[in-house]
């Protein structure tokens, strides 16, 4: 396909590959600008209810202005071939970034996974459901500063897995996503909403703190059990210099069921955030000491004695934790 045109777009270099789709990079010929395209495989646009759902799922992603969801430039069929053409992101994609540099510090996780729930909860507010949240479709661009060193993307908002699960194409992969950041809902053929996405972006923190998704096995069998099933392993285990409450916050977005995770994909982050956040013991000091003057007896002056510097009350401000 390398060298061809598909509507508009001219592929000059096939950039990435999975199950259902090709991703090349590509010159839009009416702009002359460097583009995405992902063109989706034949038997998807051979069914017409896909191709029907999938139009309109990519009209309502485009219709999403957020800064960490990939722009959708155009998505249609020409010549019997479904495309959808996006910003072109040079920098590559999450799980990249893990293998060079994690496991990441707590503060790095929240501050990442901060611009991918703030994302997703946009979507959600349209009702519009992901499914398939997992570092390979979270793309890594040039941050801003030094203290935003990464700016992320959400892709694939134009081609959510309910299209798929809907179209009578029921092959494992297509209709859950990723095994290793799936919810058990998904798996089940249970209804979804955003918290099936919370689930998929907890596996995807726990990836960061620990290096790995939560559950490894051997096959994709033992994969869907333990989705179902089995509880997560204590990120403890992995990262013994964590707390119990970036543990238990994480967990929490883990739950087996829907109705036992946070209420929104910012509310997970908020917690991890919290969670990560050491608050000052009673004994420790918030500032410099002070001297107090007693509010009590007879007013300090020159003709009342007064006690030496060292017997003066001392009052340590202490902060107080965070509410």
């Amino acid at each position: 396909m390398v060298g061809r045109r598909v509507a508009g777009y001219r592929l000059e270099e096939e950039i990435g590959r999975g199950g259902m789709a090709v991703v090349y990079r590509a010159k839009d010929l009416r702009l002359g600008r460097t583009v995405a395209v992902k063109l989706l495989a034949p038997e998807l646009a051979r069914n017409e209810m896909f191709r029907q759902r999938f139009t309109r799922e990519s009209e309502a992603a485009a219709a999403i202005d957020h800064p960490h969801i990939i722009p959708v430039f155009e998505a249609g069929e020409t010549e019997g071939i479904l495309f959808i053409a996006m910003r072109f992101v040079e920098g590559g994609d999450l799980r990249g970034l893990i293998t060079r540099s994690g496991p990441f510090p707590v503060d790095r996780a929240a501050r990442l996974a901060l611009q991918v729930g703030s994302a997703l909860d946009a979507a959600h507010d349209r009702d519009l459901v992901h499914r398939d949240v997992k570092p390979g479709n979270i793309l890594v661009a040039a941050g801003t500063d030094d203290e935003h060193p990464e700016h992320l993307y959400l892709a694939d908002f134009g081609l959510t897995k309910k299209s798929l699960s809907l179209s009578g194409l029921t092959s494992v992969g297509q209709i859950v996503g990723t095994l290793d950041y799936a919810a058990p809902e998904q798996i089940s053929g249970r209804p979804l909403d955003g918290r099936c996405d919370q689930y998929s972006l907890g596996c995807v923190v726990f990836e960061m703190l620990a290096g790995a998704p939560p559950f490894r096995r051997e096959s994709d069998l033992a994969l869907l059990w333990a989705q179902l099933n089995d509880p997560p392993p204590t990120l403890r285990t992995l990262r013994p210099d964590l707390s119990e409450a970036v543990d238990a916050v994480v967990a929490r977005s883990l739950a087996k069921t829907p109705e036992d995770r946070w209420a929104s994909c910012l509310q997970f982050v908020a917690e991890l955030r919290a969670a990560a956040t050491p608050v000052p013991g009673p004994w420790e000091s918030a500032g410099p000491p002070t001297q107090v003057v007693p509010a009590f007896g007879t007013p300090a002056s020159a003709d009342v004695p007064q006690p030496p510097a060292w017997a003066t009350p001392v009052v340590y401000p202490v902060r107080s934790a965070p509410l």
